[in-house]
């Protein structure tokens, strides 16, 4: 289509300080007349682009050339380079995002938008994660089922089928929600207990969620909400850790915080050893007890 070539060619013009007819006509395969009628075309429409002869010469634009006559304000624009910014930041390979943030940058001017940068890998096997990362984000927009092998938070080790809809972010962790074949619904995966993930070739037509933390009743089966008490010598944990939390006139806190269900929250917990008790739900402060009488049975 004329267009989206038109479009290119300003692309290429941008990214190159002259570039010749032959070369555009090779790169698109139409005539060098065809070129030509396209620069025309530009030139007609405002975009300050010139031809020049003789050795050396070709075609140009007007060096700091910027649209300035695109249907978006100063605000939208930076709010556009700032969302390819936060896609660049979450990425586990940024090098796609950080082509079309430069294409924009030459588009829209070049804006004060590089505020933040985010790791969100982990210090341990963060390589093994990129690519887990990365396979699923593949599969989820071609929307291809995926097989892996899956450590539950019961221990479980089981071979999973799961059609992939988003790719997730929360508490300090990336996860994986998608419909389980095993078990008939929605579940999510963490990723750092995905192993062995390919694509097969079956496709899936399913559609994501908007926005899951909006979606009813998706995380009430998945969470438990946990009330805590916990001494003044972690305080330290209290603010890097907790949002919802009091502090008491004797300088503990108390906490109430949601988690995912699971064997993982125990050994949570324990991190606190003796400084924290957990006051709600009664089956969790049961199970720690039985757990720590097990405990001192081994050591008896």
């Amino acid at each position: 289509m004329q267009v989206n070539r038109l479009f290119e060619i300003i692309y290429i013009l941008l990214e190159k300080n002259i570039v010749t007819a032959k070369e555009l006509s090779e790169r698109f395969e139409v005539s060098q007349r065809t070129i030509y009628r396209d620069i025309e075309a530009l030139s007609t429409a405002g975009i300050p682009v010139y031809m020049s002869k003789g050795k050396g010469g070709g075609i140009s634009i007007l060096p700091n050339f910027i649209l300035n006559k695109a249907i978006l304000t100063e605000e939208e624009k930076s709010e556009i380079l700032s969302s390819i910014r936060a896609v660049n930041a979450v990425s586990f390979n940024a090098s796609e995002s950080e082509k079309v943030l430069r294409k924009l940058n030459n588009i829209l001017g070049e804006n004060d938008t590089d505020w933040i940068e985010v790791d969100f890998s982990n210090w341990g096997n963060a390589g093994k994660e990129a690519e887990t990362f990365n396979n699923i984000k593949a599969a989820i927009l071609s929307k291809k089922v995926v097989k892996f092998d899956y450590s539950s938070g019961k221990g479980e080790n089981i071979s999973r089928e799961v059609c992939p809809l988003k790719l997730y972010f929360k508490g300090q962790s990336w996860y994986m929600y998608g419909y389980c074949r095993m078990r008939k619904d929605y579940r999510f995966f963490k990723l750092r207990r995905v192993k062995n993930l390919y694509m097969i070739e079956e496709s899936f037509n399913m559609k994501s969620p908007k926005n899951i933390k909006k979606e009813d009743n998706i995380f009430n089966d998945e969470f438990i909400t946990l009330k805590m008490k916990i001494s003044s010598k972690m305080e330290y944990r209290i603010y890097d850790e907790f949002e919802d939390f009091k502090k008491l006139d004797d300088g503990s806190f108390i906490v109430t915080t949601k988690y995912p269900k699971g064997e993982w929250i125990f050994g949570y917990i324990s991190s606190f050893g003796e400084e924290c008790e957990v006051l709600e739900p009664q089956e969790i402060r049961k199970e720690i007890r039985n757990r720590i009488k097990r405990m001192l049975f081994n050591y008896s």
